[in-house]
């Protein structure tokens, strides 16, 4: 497996703004990623209802 250079972490990230998560959601699952600590895994956020 390779490791993902910098042009694909930028779009991992700005992805990840435009579907809404905060800079604590963004780097708390980066460091879940590189970590694979629990405490930084992310939670399911409720889902409107329609």
């Amino acid at each position: 497996m390779s490791d993902m250079n910098m042009q694909e972490a930028s779009r991992v990230i700005l992805g990840l703004r435009a579907a809404g998560w905060d800079e604590k959601e963004i780097n708390d699952f980066i460091l879940y990623i590189e970590t694979g600590e629990e405490k930084y895994k992310p939670v399911q956020k409720n889902k409107p209802t329609e």
